[in-house]
Formats: structure tokens, sequence, C-alpha cells
């Protein structure tokens, strides 16, 4: 109720009537400091007349300026450099209409140093009664801050645009802890210097000593657009000083942005990523518009995604294929809610019933078909091989016979790194996934197009997620090995890439620029800092050594594809061999080994088809006892993020002695001998 009364004089004619009285004050003592001023205080009687005629003209015309001007509207407890400008333009305004007044009109000597007297008089006074409340309160805030058991003392990193706007922004505001003391920059011109009060105490390798000096406890990152090199480097430097980190979102550029505190957001993953996001114009995804679109994997991190930017760029119905029920269920909930004129289809499927498969390509006859389902734990997979290659070769197989038979325009498959000169199950099956769909391309209408690229920040087995729940946990983060590297994207610019890959009919195969790598234990350590943590010291990291199946470090391309050409920022096509003629045949044994669950020999299969597929798992001799028994290991479905495509020539063949249950006739493996 407190606020009531403030709300209705701020609004009402009676805060006018009382602003506008108050000028009349403040220009009558102005003008009245102005002669005493230049008369040293005795005035002649002849420009005591003077005085009196030009009051109420002067009066009249400032109140009048005041008031087009729109100078009694603003709120005083949040005046800024707009309103001091446009103060001072209307008394610059009012001090020349004056003048021309007073000499042409009514021809009344005024001394010419009255003007400017009256003038800068006018301009202190009225400035002290409209900017005093704010100063006054900004003041007194500070104080109470400062006093505060709850402040806690706090470092802005860069003294630049960005930097004084957020100092601004908490020095008016309340609700937030944040006492700032100083700012921090490597611009040697601005050291010894204050912004809104504060001083410049040094560059920023200078934050380890200045923190530990004056006991801060937070830093807010206020730069622009840092690189993440930059950012890095910052959080080197915190690593082991417990300190809390905020930046500023990049979109804070000009000095008619605002900057609150609750727009400050943590130090993410994100902004340690070595690249510049793309950013990406609704003409970049016109095709989607009005189209049906078919998501395998749809309840998944990339499968979700994909859904999500289809239906806000104008997809008009959207198939959603996945064996997670729950997954699928709340995605379809947000969907009808996000986007209600969107006709959503959610429809639980096993990508490897190839039947099921067929019913709802010809009952929705999708235009695009988008197939993220896969498995894709390495470690996982190598324990369960079978599974991996049912679910990522045979049911990316029958994706593929799908958007054939309901005559689809573009087939996209999600490809990933790993599967270039692969070392695990995953990766080889993925390579192996990628000439299923080469093949199944050459006789379809359809086009077919893998996007390779590497790991995303935030998906549900990425490493980010497992990184946190540690922490959160207090520790240790598990890393495989000091030296282990990877690529890195965020799932928006990575479906957001795939989206014009796929759609663009570019080829075969397109690979995206995915920057540089990325050290995991740095990202581990990185991750413990901006936790407000120390590396080593709070929460230790832990390596474990490299699981099996699992690479020191990532390629996108073998030396096979490295006749690649750009087709459109951070997109490129990458020439690679053809399939196998014999891939029939090679799938047909490939199959068999599979339903049998011989470990051993499901690798030897696949090594025949991707001949630079190098295993490190070691068979625990349980497992190669029982060779030949099915398996009975469990499988994971859920639709994710991965696939491959070819790095070298394919040759030689194997001989299949059995013929397998088929539910892949399409590609007519019964027929091979």
């Amino acid at each position: 109720m407190a606020n009531v009364p403030r709300r209705w004089f701020d609004s009402s004619p009676l805060r006018i009537v009382a602003l506008l009285s108050a000028d009349a004050l403040l220009v009558t003592l102005s003008l009245w400091v102005a002669f005493q001023l230049r008369f040293e205080g005795n005035v002649p009687s002849t420009y005591e007349h003077a005085f009196w005629r030009t009051l109420p003209f002067l009066i009249a015309l400032r109140a009048a300026l005041s008031f087009a001007a729109g100078v009694h509207r603003w709120s005083f407890r949040m005046a800024g450099f707009n309103e001091a400008v446009r103060m001072v333009v209307v008394t610059v305004t009012g001090t020349v209409v004056l003048g021309f007044g007073v000499f042409f009109f009514r021809r009344a000597g005024l001394p010419r140093s009255v003007f400017a007297l009256e003038f800068f008089s006018s301009t202190a006074l009225m400035a002290t009664v409209r900017f005093a409340p704010r100063y006054v309160l900004g003041w007194y805030s500070e104080q109470q801050r400062a006093r505060s058991q709850t402040s806690l003392k706090t470092i802005i990193i860069g003294a630049g645009l960005a930097g004084d706007l957020l100092l601004r922004e908490l020095s008016r505001a309340a609700g937030h802890d944040y006492h700032v003391i100083g700012f921090l920059d490597d611009d040697k011109a601005k050291h010894g210097t204050q912004i809104g009060g504060k001083p410049v105490l040094g560059r920023i390798e200078e934050l380890p000593q200045i923190v530990k000096k004056r006991d801060v406890a937070k830093v807010l990152i206020a730069i622009a657009n840092l690189p993440a090199a930059r950012v890095k480097s910052i959080l080197d430097l915190c690593r082991s000083l417990n300190v809390s980190l905020k930046i500023v979102p990049e979109s804070i550029t000009t000095l008619g942005d605002r900057l609150t505190a609750s727009m400050l957001h943590d130090v993410s993953p994100e902004d340690l990523l070595p690249r510049d996001p793309h950013v990406f114009e609704p003409e970049d995804f016109k095709q989607v518009r009005g189209a049906c679109i078919l998501v395998s994997g749809a309840a998944g991190s990339i499968g979700s995604e994909i859904v999500r930017q289809v239906a806000k760029y104008g997809a008009r119905e959207l198939v959603l294929v996945d064996i997670n029920e729950n997954g699928l269920y709340f995605l379809q909930r947000d969907l009808e809610v996000d986007f209600p004129d969107v006709k959503v289809h959610a429809v639980i499927a096993d990508i490897r019933d190839a039947q099921t498969l067929l019913r709802i390509g010809q009952t929705h006859k999708p235009l695009y078909v988008f197939h993220a389902a896969a498995h894709k734990h390495v470690p996982l997979m190598e324990t369960s091989p079978a599974e991996a290659v049912k679910n990522n070769v045979f049911g990316t197989l029958n994706m593929a016979e799908m958007a054939d038979a309901c005559s689809a325009q573009r087939f996209v498959l999600i490809s990933t790194d790993k599967a270039v000169a692969p070392t695990s199950v995953m990766g080889a099956s993925k390579r192996v996934a990628e000439l299923v769909i080469r093949h199944v391309a050459q006789r379809s209408k359809t086009s077919f197009t893998a996007v390779r690229f590497g790991n995303v920040l935030g998906s549900a087995g990425s490493v980010v997620p497992l990184f946190k729940s540690q922490i959160e946990r207090g520790g240790p983060l598990t890393v495989t090995h000091p030296d282990c590297t990877r690529y890195f994207m965020t799932i928006s610019e990575a479906v957001g890439l795939v989206l014009i890959a796929g759609l663009g009919g570019y080829g075969e195969l397109c690979v995206l620029d995915m920057g540089e790598p990325i050290r995991i234990a740095d990202l581990a350590a990185h991750m413990i800092t901006m936790a407000g943590g120390a590396a080593g010291n709070d929460i230790q990291i832990k390596f474990t050594g490299l699981r099996p199946g699992e690479k020191l470090y990532e390629t996108l391309m073998t030396e096979a594809e490295e006749q690649t050409h750009s087709v459109r920022k951070k997109i490129f096509v990458a020439k690679s061999p053809s399939p196998p003629a014999d891939l029939p045949k090679m799938l047909k044994q490939l199959m068999r080994v599979a339903e049998g669950g011989n470990s051993s020999a499901i690798r030897e299969a696949i090594k025949e088809l991707v001949p630079s597929y190098t295993p490190t798992f070691s068979e625990p001799k349980t497992i190669a006892a029982a060779a030949g028994t099915p398996s009975t290991l469990t499988s994971l479905s859920t639709g994710t993020t991965s696939t491959s495509a070819i790095t070298r020539s394919l040759g030689g063949s194997l001989t299949s002695t059995a013929t397998p249950s088929e539910p892949h006739a399409p590609i007519d493996l019964k027929s091979v001998n």
C-alpha cells in the first residue's frame, strides 16, 4: 500500500504543477545569481528593471520548453545519461531563445555575460534537483549493502561499456548481494581511474592477488562477446580462489541496452567453445514450412531438438517415433502447448521392426525423414555388439527402406566423428549404417544425406551432465585420460546446421566445422571453477583410464575423405568411396552373426565391412567360451546422435552359410547366395 500514493503522484497533474513551480523558483534564483555575479552584488537600478522585465518571459519560456521535451515526466530515481543530455538541450535552447527575444523584440539591453551565467546556474540547479534523488538513494543503498552481513564483495572484470552498464544497474537495484568494490581491465589507460565511483584496480591477471587481499567472493565478467580463450584464461585464474562467477549476456553491446542482476548467468560450458556461434535466419529453414516431417529417436537430445526447431520454423505435421514412451509423452505434451498449430503424432515403435516402420511411413507420407535413433554409449556397445548392429545398422536400413517406400523427398542420417577410423563397435556400426543408406540411395528417388559432427554439450549421454552430477555429489570428477580431447558443439547450433546441410541437397556426406577440440581434463577443472569450487582442493579430478572402444582424440575425416569443399559457413561436403558391390551379401553375414550373439564373429564381420576398424576390446573368457550362443545382454533403445561415413575403399566379402529370418526384404538380402 505504501506504493499507491507515489504512483498516484507520479501520474497526476499535481506532479506536473509541483515540478513546474519548482522550476520557476530555480529560474528566478538562477537569473538573480547571474545578476549578482555579473555586478559583484551591487546591481545598478537600471538593470533591476531589466531583471523584472526579463524574469516572467524567462520563466514561461523554460516551463514551455521543459513541458514540450517531457522533462517533467521522467523518473528522478532512474535518471541517466539520456535525461541529462535532454535537459542540457532544453536549457541551451531556452538561453538562445531568450537572447533573440531580448535583443530583437524587447530591445532591453542585458549584459551578455548574464546569459551565460544564467545558463550555467539554471543547468546546475535543475540538474541538482533532478539527479540528486538518484545519487542520494544510490549512496544510501551502497552504504547499506556495504554494512550488510549478506552482501559479498564483488569484482567486475571489464571496465568498458558492459561494465559501466552493469555497475549502474547494480547500484540502483535492490534484491541482490553484490557489493562492487572495483574493476579489473587490461587497458592500462583505465588503471587508477574511477567508473561510477568505483576504482579500476589493475589488470585481469592480478585477479588472484586482489581476490585474496580484499576477500572477494564474486567475480562478474562484463565483457560483451568475450572469446572462449579469454573465458578459459579467467577460469584458470579463478581455479584455486573459491569464487562465484557470473557473465553478462552476449547481446549487451550498446549504450541503450539495459542490464539487470537477473540477466547475469553462470559461466557455462557453452562459453568455453572455441568457435563463433552461427546465427541462423528464418529463410535458412524455408523448406520445412508446411511439410510433414518424421523424426526417429524423437525423445532423445538431438531428436527432440530437431522436432522443436522444425516446429518453430513452420512444419505442418510431425511424426515422432521412439521406443521411449515417457520421453515421447512429455515431448508431445510440450509441443501441443508451445506449437498448438502443428499436428503431432507420437508413435511408439522400435526401428528394428521393419513392418511397423513401413506402416507408419505409408500412413503419414512424410516429406522429410530425420534418423536420430541409435545406440550411442561406446562402453555399453562394446559389451553388447549384437545390439549395436541390430539397432544402428539394421534399424537404419529399415528407416531408409521406409523413406524409399513412402517416396520421401529427403532422408537425413545423423553422423558422428566416432565413425572415423573407429575403435569401437558403436562407431563402426554407424560406419556400416552410412554404407547402408548410400546403397539404398543408388536405386531410390529419395535423396540420402549423412551429417557428421562431434559431441553436443548437454545431451543426455554427454560428459557435461555427468560432471554436473559428480560436482553435486562433491566429486570426484572422472576423466579417462589427461590428454583426452573431444569436439563439442551446442545442441541448438548442431541441429540448425544439420537441418541446413541435410535439406540443402549438397551431397551424400556433410561434415560440420566443429572448431578446435577441447581437453576433457580442462573442461572438468573449468566446471569445478564455474561451480565456485577449487579443482584439486574442494573437488578432485580422478583419471580412470580409457574405457573399451574409446580413443584419446577424434577426427572428423579420414585421408580418403580429405577432398572436401565448403558449401556454406561451417558446412563441408566430403567425397567418400562408394559402398562395395557385394554389400547385401556382407550385410546378410553380419545379420547372421548378430543374431547368433557371437561377439568375436560380430567384430570380424564388421571389420570386413569397415577395414579401418581396429577393436580395442578384449573378450572375457566366459563370453568367448559361449561363442555362438544367443547373447543375453540387454539393450538400450534410445534416440540419440550418431552415425558415420565411409573413409576408405571396402573390399572382400564373407560367404553366408545360413539364412536368418529376414525383415529387410527391400534390400533383397534373401537373394544373396
